[in-house]
C-alpha cells in the first residue's frame, strides 16, 4: 500500500494500491503517519511517488460510494490530517509525479516543496466540479498560492484539467521530463536541498511555506462537515453514481 525506501537521509514514500493507487482512509492515514513519523526516524528529505504512468487516480469513489456517513467523515478527517502533515512537515518533500494525478493526487502534490511530473498524455488538476463536488476553501488558496489567483479562478470554477506542459506553465508543477527519469529527478532536487547550509535552508523554507502551514491554523474550520454533506447531496451522488457505478 506504501512501500518506504530509505536511502542516505532521503525517504521515498512509494503507493502502492493497484490498480489505480486509489486513495482510500488506510492509504491516506499511512502517508500522514509516514510524514509525521520522518524527521525522528533521522530521514532529512521526503520523495513521494507512485507507479509508472500513474501517482494517484485521487479518491477511491467506487469503494466511498458504498460508505454511510460516519464511513465518510473518517475519510475526510484522514485527508485533512494529512493535508496537515504534508503542509507542516519540518523536512522538505518533493513529489515525483510518476503520471496521472487528478483530484486526490494533486492534493497531495499542492502541499509538497517541489514537483516534478511526467512528460507525456498525463493530467493533473482539481476536478472536483466535474463530478459535483468542490475543491472547498482550503484547497482554493494552495492551488492559487501556486499559479496565481485568476489562473485559479478560471481551473477550479471549470474543473479543469493540465496536461504536463500546461501544468508547468502554469506553475502547478515545478519540471517536467522523461517517464524514467521523474523519480530520479525527485531524489536529485531533494539531496540539492540537503547540500545546502541546513540552518538556512530549513529556515527559509519555513518562512515561505508559512502562508500554507497557516491555513490550518483554525482546525478543519467546517471541512469535515461540508464535505460529507456535499458527497450525500443529490447532485453529487447523481453524477458519481453516474460515472464510478
Amino acid at each position: 500500500m506504501l512501500r518506504v525506501i530509505d536511502d542516505e537521509g532521503v525517504r521515498e514514500l512509494r503507493l502502492c494500491r493497484p490498480p489505480v493507487n486509489a486513495l482510500d482512509e488506510a492509504l491516506i492515514g499511512r502517508i500522514a503517519a509516514a510524514v509525521r513519523e520522518a524527521p525522528g526516524a533521522g530521514i532529512r528529505a521526503i520523495v513521494l511517488s507512485g507507479q509508472p504512468g500513474l501517482f494517484s487516480a485521487g479518491l477511491d469513489v467506487p469503494a466511498l460510494l458504498r460508505e454511510e456517513r460516519a464511513g465518510m467523515r473518517r475519510l475526510f478527517a484522514a485527508l485533512w490530517a494529512a493535508q496537515e502533515a504534508l503542509a507542516r512537515s519540518t523536512v522538505p518533500i518533493v513529489a515525483a509525479i510518476t503520471g496521472h494525478a487528478p483530484a486526490g493526487g494533486t492534493v497531495l502534490a499542492l502541499h509538497c516543496d517541489y514537483r516534478v511530473m511526467a512528460a507525456g498524455p498525463f493530467s493533473i488538476g482539481l476536478n472536483e466540479v466535474a463530478v459535483g463536488l468542490t475543491p472547498g476553501p482550503l484547497l482554493c488558496r494552495a492551488f492559487a498560492r501556486l499559479v496565481g489567483e485568476q489562473r485559479a479562478a478560471d481551473l477550479l470554477t471549470r474543473g479543469g484539467m493540465l496536461d504536463p506542459e500546461a501544468a508547468l506553465a502554469a506553475g502547478l508543477v515545478d519540471a517536467v521530463c522523461a517517464p524514467e527519469e521523474v523519480v530520479g529527478h525527485a531524489h536529485a532536487h531533494a539531496r540539492l536541498l540537503l547540500a545546502l547550509p541546513p540552518r538556512a535552508m530549513l529556515a527559509t523554507r519555513a518562512a515561505v511555506r508559512a502562508p500554507l502551514a497557516a491555513l490550518f491554523d483554525g482546525g478543519d474550520g467546517g471541512f469535515i462537515d461540508a464535505a460529507v454533506e456535499l458527497w450525500f447531496g443529490e447532485e453529487a451522488q447523481a453524477r458519481l453514481r453516474a460515472l464510478f457505478t
